[in-house]
């Protein structure tokens, strides 16, 4: 997986004023855990964009003031408004220790249902993955290529090695969303619609070609 540096200064007080005076100036408050003890620092905002604004999970090489830690972002709070991070948690790892982190799902292939012109639904953008942290995969490939109407694939059809997904098996990850016309129709009936529009549109491009 991909490591981002992040560059922090220690905090020399820990109240609100400090905190909004610290994002006035471009940076970020925030907290390390999972070590010997907590530590307080901030960093500048630009250093998150690869961490946070990326289709990849990234774990996070963390420099305070000549400190080195490797970690993961825990959490992250962002203004309402603004979009601007107000805070950020990292989590401290260590190699041989188990970690949780949400894991971006990637989608391949061609749904036939789309094909028939359904919508693909992404339930699920994310998925709670737990690994050592050299096993903890930078996204989650999901293979829609079999999606039809009246299916569903969920998290206990996905494939997984040397990780494990927290989210519930029966939790649906990508569906087939069926155009209204053709709701309350059998899967037959689906295919055979299917069927017809495709010899139409077969026949209009013989046509245009005459």
């Amino acid at each position: 997986m991909k490591t981002v540096e992040i560059i922090g200064y220690k905090r020399a007080n820990l109240g609100k004023k400090d905190a909004r005076d610290l994002r006035v100036e471009g940076n970020v408050p925030c907290v390390l855990y999972g070590g010997d003890e907590q530590i307080h620092f901030y960093a500048p905002a630009y250093l998150f964009r690869e961490l946070v604004y990326t289709a990849e999970a990234h774990f996070a090489h963390i420099n305070v003031e000549g400190k080195e830690y490797r970690a993961i972002l825990q959490d992250i709070q962002f203004h309402p408004v603004s979009d601007i991070i107000l805070h950020a948690d990292f989590f401290e790892i260590h190699e041989g220790r188990p970690i949780k982190m949400d894991i971006p799902v990637h989608f391949e292939g061609k749904a036939p249902g789309v094909e028939k012109g359904g919508t693909l639904v992404k339930k699920r953008r994310l998925l709670r993955v737990k690994a050592l942290p050299k096993n903890m995969p930078e996204h989650i490939t999901v293979d829609i290529s079999e999606l039809d109407f009246h299916s569903s694939i969920k998290v206990q059809h996905i494939e997984t090695e040397n990780f494990d997904i927290m989210d519930a098996d029966r939790l649906s990850v990508a569906v087939v969303e069926i155009p209204r016309a053709l709701r309350g129709k059998s899967k037959d009936e689906l295919d055979e619609a299917a069927e017809v529009e495709g010899e139409e549109g077969a026949e209009g491009a013989e046509g245009s070609e005459a």
